[in-house]
This record gives C-alpha cells, structure tokens and sequence, in this order.
C-alpha cells in the first residue's frame, strides 16, 4: 500500500507542479504518467494492471475518451508482438536455442563480459538491417539459457535489448525514426543523407555504444561464474530443423522486404503479417510444433505494456502535451551550439521514455525544425540528434519494444532496467551530442 500511496503522492506534485506551465488538461495528463511510471517502477501492482490503467484514468479526467483508448490495445502492431512470442515459445520448446547458444559460445570468449559484448554486438547488427524487435524476440530464448547465473542472464537480456536500440539508428531503415527523419526532410525540401553518408555518420555513435554500454553491464561481473550449461552436443532433431527453415525463411523475407530507397522498392508485405504468419505456421499439420496450450505462455502483461505506451502517446498527440513540452526547448537556439545538442539529446532521450519513439520523433521533428528555421544551417544538425537521441531509451519498458520484451522473461524487475537504463542514458546522450557537434557537422 505504500508504493501505491508514493505513486500517487507523486503524480499529484507533478500535476500541481505541472499546472503552473501547461493547461489543466495537459496537467492532469503529466500527474497520471507519473503516477504510472512509479506504479512500474516500484512494483506497487502487478504490470499488467497498471498497463491498463490509463482505460480507466484518461476517460476518468476527460484525456482521451474509452472508445479512443481501447483500440491502442488492439493496434496491429501488437500482433507482430504475439506472432514473435510464438516464434520464442518454439525456440524453448523445440531446443532450438540450445543449439544456437552452443555456437555462440565457440565464437565468442566464454567469459561473463564476453558473453555480454557478443549478444550486445549480435543484437545491434541484426537490427541494423532488420527490425530490432524481431531480433529481441528471436535471441531472447537463446540468452535464457545461454548461462544458469541469473545475475549473467539479466545482463544479457539487457545488452539484447540496448544492443538492438543501439544497432537500429546504423541505417536509415533500421527503426521508424530514421525514416520519419527522412520523409519529413523532404517535406520540407532538405537534402536528406544518402544510404551510405547516414551509415558513416551513425558508426562512431553504434562503435562507442557498443563499446560503452556493455562495459557498464559488465561492471562488477569479472568474477562471475558463466555457468553455462555442459550438455553433450546432439545433432539438430526434426522439430527444430523445420523451425530453422521457418526462421531463416522469415529473415530472408523480412530482409527483402526492406526498401532501399531509390534503388529497391522491397516487396511490399507487412511485416506484422509476416511475423504472425510465421507464429501460427507452428500450429498446422505437418509442422506442429505448437499446440494451443502453449499460447498460454504469451507474456500478456505485455502486450497490456504496449497498449499503454501506445495510450500515452495519442494522449500526448490529442492534448498537444508533446509539442507543448518541445516548445519549452524554445530557449535553446541562444545557446552555444554544442549545448544546443546536448540540451536536445537530453531532452529527447528522457521525453521517450515514457512514450513511443516513433511518435514523438513525430510529434518533435516539426517543433525542432523551428528553433533556428527550416532552412538553417545548423537545423538539419539538430533534427538529426532529435532522432537518433529518441532510438536511445534504456530505462523503462515502454520505451522502446525490445525493452518491452525482455520484461517479458520476468526475470527483470523495471526497478532494475530504470536503474543501468538512466546510465546508459546519459552515455548515449553524450555520444550523440558530442558526434553531432565535432563529426556530423563535417556532413552536414
């Protein structure tokens, strides 16, 4: 009861604190966000109850009404989500993920900071070309039992979902920001970095992360024992044979799919039919690898997780909350230029992190257009930190998917990911302002 008299405590002196700046209304709506990040944070309720809170608060103080909430729990994006939770739940069930681990292990040094750097370098560039939550979902089962140290296999689950954060803003299709960055430049009619200019100034920023981020993850692990396990290696049965041919094929066709703007359209498909298609392949004949008893291991608290991250995103696009909160950035454009990234980056990194990147990087992009004019020299400089700094969320899981999924291995507590995620933070928000001002400007 008293984490839940402190979330409230708190969500009240933000929404008081709040109304001094912004309308009643976007008030109210700061207070319930607050109260719900302490209510995640602390454990105060189960996480799948507070994830659906925001169905009885934001129609209870007139956010957002209940026939506009419940649809962000039922986007088609979630269904991606469920059809990748498939493909885990076979992975475990078939053993498939003993084989992968097994592999890796030779690879890599089979020490507690080797492991964690492979899977962080692994995640990050896989979801440089594919989608980053595909790829969280698809090596979560093997760092569930790459090691038998529950301290390890926390760490490793976190450096699959920062690495797949990191890895995604390598390449103009790596997550949806970078895309968002690209039409919106050429709405406003901005040269936008071609295919290869983005990947030379996006490689410092993915080296010193990879570099930086699992170091942290390794802090304190020198001595720890891997404790991986030492089973007799056994040749791949059928079952996990045709999940490989499953998994391989999704990945050529997630691959394909892709557009390189100008030079490839991609095919066209939707990549949450795919995933889904994919998920419920493993139920027909012939293949059966699943039953539907096993749907019962779907993580739902999560896909509850999602549906809130999703609600406080249209409330903060309904209630003008976003653009209110970009525009008290307004005073930046008088400061030094290296402080005017830093300020943007900061101010970018911790706003995502209790909203979808991808809508915000929305909502901000037209704002931080305005602080020196569209057409600027130094505006392309900060639209490009505004959406780099958004892929780089590490401390709650609302923040991003692959944080959302690793929560799903409920061996993390969000206590824990807040904890090395606000680091992370501020390492990444250091990185991206510093490359801006003394590399990107080179480019740019």
């Amino acid at each position: 009861m008293k984490k839940i008299v402190l979330a409230l405590a708190v969500g009240l002196s933000v929404g008081t604190a709040a109304a001094f700046v912004f309308t009643v209304q976007q008030a109210q709506l700061l207070g319930i966000v607050a109260f719900l990040v302490v209510l995640w944070t602390n454990n105060g309720l189960p996480l799948g109850v507070v994830s659906l809170l925001p169905i009885l608060l934001f129609p209870l103080f007139g956010i957002t009404p209940l026939s506009h909430v419940t649809p962000n729990y039922a986007k088609s994006i979630i269904f991606l989500f469920i059809g990748g939770f498939l493909l885990a739940i076979a992975m475990q069930k078939s053993g498939l993920h003993l084989q992968i681990s097994r592999h890796l292990l030779r690879v890599f040094p089979h020490t507690a900071r080797g492991m964690i750097y492979a899977m962080a370098i692994v995640s990050a560039l896989l979801s440089s070309i594919l989608s980053n939550t595909t790829i969280t979902l698809m090596l979560m089962p093997v760092a569930l039992f790459i090691t038998e140290n529950p301290k390890l296999k926390v760490r490793i689950l976190l450096a699959i979902a920062y690495g797949a954060s990191v890895g995604g803003i390598l390449t103009p299709i790596g997550t949806p920001p970078n895309l968002l960055l690209m039409g919106y430049l050429e709405e406003i009619g901005l040269k936008a970095p071609t295919f290869a200019e983005w990947m030379g100034m996006t490689a410092p920023v993915v080296g010193a992360m990879l570099l930086a981020m699992p170091w942290i993850l390794g802090w304190g692990m020198k001595n720890e024992p891997v404790g991986a396990p030492r089973e007799r290696e056994e040749p791949m049965n059928g079952e996990q044979k045709k999940l490989l041919w499953i998994l391989g094929g999704l990945s050529l066709l997630l691959l394909f799919n892709t557009p390189i703007e100008p030079w490839y359209p991609g095919l066209g498909l939707d990549e949450k039919g795919l995933l889904l298609a994919a998920g419920l392949l493993l139920f027909f004949p012939g293949i059966a690898i699943l039953d539907w008893e096993d749907s019962r291991s779907i993580p739902y608290e999560i896909v509850f997780l999602f549906g809130a991250g999703f609600s406080i995103a249209q409330a903060f696009g309904s209630t003008h909350l976003a653009e209110a909160l970009a525009r008290q950035l307004a005073f930046v454009h008088d400061l030094p230029l290296w402080a005017t990234l830093a300020v943007v980056a900061l101010a970018i990194s911790f706003s995502t992190e209790i909203t979808s990147n991808t809508a915000l990087t929305a909502i901000a992009l037209p704002v931080m257009a305005q602080l020196y004019g569209p057409f600027h020299a130094q505006t392309l400089l900060v639209l490009m930190t505004t959406t780099v700094a958004a892929s780089y969320a590490f401390m709650l899981p609302i923040a991003t998917p692959p944080n959302a999924i690793v929560m799903s291995s409920r061996l993390i507590s969000v206590g824990r990911m807040a904890t090395v995620g606000f680091f992370v933070d501020l390492i990444g928000v250091a990185v991206v302002s510093a490359t801006a001002y003394w590399f990107w400007r080179l480019f740019l």
